[in-house]
């Protein structure tokens, strides 16, 4: 993963509202939610989520798919996983006793 594409991603994250609504797609799993879905389950208006859905998307966190009238979001397992690599690749110059309990930290989805 390039360096320009960790800090847009880790700057998509760093907005609460943002880090809830990826949050939600990744529980949500690949069937993925409509904006409508998220908009009930977080409380907030469709314009504000629509601003930070598109942000997520510029980012690569995030896919969008039209399904019939409906869009579809979905969180990008396989970025996020290239996300939590690069961010530790080289956890504490790779010493064993630093390293993340969890070495499976990957979703397998």
């Amino acid at each position: 993963m390039e360096d320009v594409d960790v800090i847009k991603a880790l700057a998509a994250l760093a907005q609460p509202l943002r880090l809830k609504v990826f949050r939600a797609l990744v529980v949500a799993g690949p069937a993925g939610m409509t904006p409508g879905a998220l908009q009930e389950v977080l409380e907030v208006p469709g314009a504000t989520l629509s601003f930070h859905l598109k942000e997520l998307a510029n980012s690569g966190l995030v896919t969008q798919e039209r399904a019939s009238r409906n869009l579809i979001y979905r969180a990008h397992y396989a970025q996020m996983n290239e996300l939590l690599g690069y961010l530790t690749e080289n956890c504490c110059g790779n010493n064993a006793a630093c390293t993340p309990a969890n070495t499976s930290a990957a979703c397998p989805c």
